[in-house]
């Protein structure tokens, strides 16, 4: 018989044994900042998001900790990932299109599903401060998916 303890209720556990006197308050939103397309998807440029960080040239970490875009021309060999979260025993980050799909997207644009990747993918830092998320980091994506006159974001997580 198999006893499997759900995200929310392992990410509490864990909080406590790390003896925080208060449970991790997940991000809420009561009034959600979407929209719905302003015309259809097959003619949408869409732009990748991720909580990966690109390789500086010398094979470190770039600058973490911040927003940072890149082309997706060539895309990434890897990302950096070994600063993050995620069950290393299961699986492993070794093919950056399982969370970085610029690939599939350019797929998609040449068989007119939707209308174009963007020029350039963005990575977000995995803060554990929603205000900074919220107040900082949302924003200066957003002011660079205007920039490449991105009309959909699509957040892969890592």
């Amino acid at each position: 018989m198999s006893h499997e303890v759900g995200y929310m209720e392992r990410t509490r556990a864990w909080y406590r044994a790390l003896g925080y006197d208060r449970d991790y308050v997940w991000a809420r939103y009561d009034d959600v900042p979407f929209a719905p397309l302003a015309k259809p998807l097959a003619e949408c440029t869409v732009a990748l998001v991720t909580t990966a960080t690109p390789f500086a040239a010398d094979g470190s970490p770039a600058v973490p900790k911040q927003v940072l875009s890149k082309p997706v021309d060539p895309p990434p060999e890897r990302l950096f990932t070994d600063d993050l979260s995620w069950d290393k025993k299961a699986t492993h980050t070794d093919d950056p299109e399982s969370f970085l799909p610029i690939t599939a997207l350019e797929s998609l644009a040449r068989d007119g599903r939707i209308g174009a990747a963007a020029p350039r993918f963005h990575t977000v830092p995995t803060e554990y401060s929603q205000r900074r998320t919220v107040e900082e980091d949302a924003p200066e994506v957003l002011r660079r998916c205007r920039e490449d006159a991105v009309d959909v974001a699509l957040l892969v997580p890592l």
